[in-house]
């Protein structure tokens, strides 16, 4: 047996994953309604819509499979997650990757499988729609073309779930998504008994751009400001848009020193970024930080409204 390989994107892809906020959640009609129409049209045993997690895949609808899930060392979809097109085997007993895979040699005895690698956008290969069957099975051009149709139903749902957790204008998480990813993020900050910090960023004078340049010069800054955090901060962080002007992003396992280092470094970047973009108007902020140990008992709320203390703290001493 040949485990798969892990995405060259992984932490990106596991991201935009857990964004979604839809991994152990109950079945949808949406989603087992596709899976339905697939093991009849294809006359397979097993129907799944799996999500590769990080280790392992968890089935958001299945028709013919009693579990929920099976490790990600021995699925089949974390192979056909590596690749833009259909990952087909016609059978599993004589492909030297699974022949002595525990789902081939014990039930459900897969033979023939075919997965459709299920994209919320070009690189971000997040699960798969498959089909599963005992007996070895080879698919027509037309079969095929039509596993590709019903996948695309499947992507269309999960980004109609997306645009619940992502904010539309910056394409970072909004308030939703943030909070989701900043839990996960502090449960793994308590269990390695590691800091967090929680950094708040508001736009100063951004009214003043809405007002005297319009409302498409102020989505752009909006935009250009998001495109920096998204630059400068580790894939570790979690990065989000409260609303309005309001930024914020969690720093994990970092020092006091290293939340200071990080935040020049972004005020480098927001300098290069303000000669660059050549507009008659600068995109200025103020932030503020608290920073929490391990075992620290506040909420993500609370965490945020102690930053947004911080950063207020900060703007009145400038004022003085």
């Amino acid at each position: 047996m040949i485990k798969p390989e892990l995405p060259a994107n992984e932490a990106e892809r596991l991201h935009a994953l857990r964004t979604l906020e839809i991994l152990d959640t109950s079945h949808e009609e949406r989603f087992d309604r596709v899976t339905r129409m697939a093991r009849r049209m294809f006359g397979v045993e097993i129907s799944l819509v799996s999500l590769v997690d990080e280790e392992r895949q968890w089935f958001k609808s299945k028709q013919g499979l009693e579990v929920s899930e099976t490790p990600k060392e021995i699925s089949f979809c974390g192979h056909a997650i590596n690749q833009d097109g259909l990952f087909i085997i016609p059978n599993a007993i004589e492909d030297e990757r699974f022949s002595n895979n525990p789902l081939v040699t014990d039930a459900p005895n897969i033979r023939f499988y075919a997965g459709y690698p299920l994209k919320l956008r070009q690189g971000i290969n997040l699960g798969t729609l498959c089909l599963i069957d005992s007996k070895p099975k080879h698919l027509s051009e037309e079969d095929k073309e039509l596993l590709r149709d019903l996948g695309a139903m499947i992507e269309q749902e999960i980004r109609s779930i997306q645009m619940a957790t992502l904010d539309e204008l910056t394409l970072i998480s909004n308030r939703r998504g943030f909070l989701t990813l900043a839990e996960h993020s502090q449960k793994v900050c308590r269990r390695k008994k590691t800091s967090m910090s929680v950094v708040l960023f508001d736009l100063n004078k951004f009214k003043a751009i809405n007002d005297n340049y319009g409302h498409h010069e102020g989505d752009f800054a909006l935009r250009q400001f998001a495109e920096v955090m998204g630059s400068v901060f580790r894939e570790s962080d979690v990065i989000g848009r409260l609303g309005g002007d309001e930024f914020v992003v969690m720093l994990s396992d970092c020092t006091n020193d290293g939340v200071t280092i990080i935040l020049d470094r972004f005020k480098e970047e927001m300098d290069m970024m303000n000669k660059a973009i050549r507009k008659p108007y600068r995109i200025e902020y103020s932030s503020g930080v608290a920073t929490f140990s391990h075992d620290a008992e506040h909420s993500l709320e609370e965490m945020i409204a102690l930053a947004d203390a911080a950063m207020y703290e900060t703007k009145n001493d400038r004022e003085r």
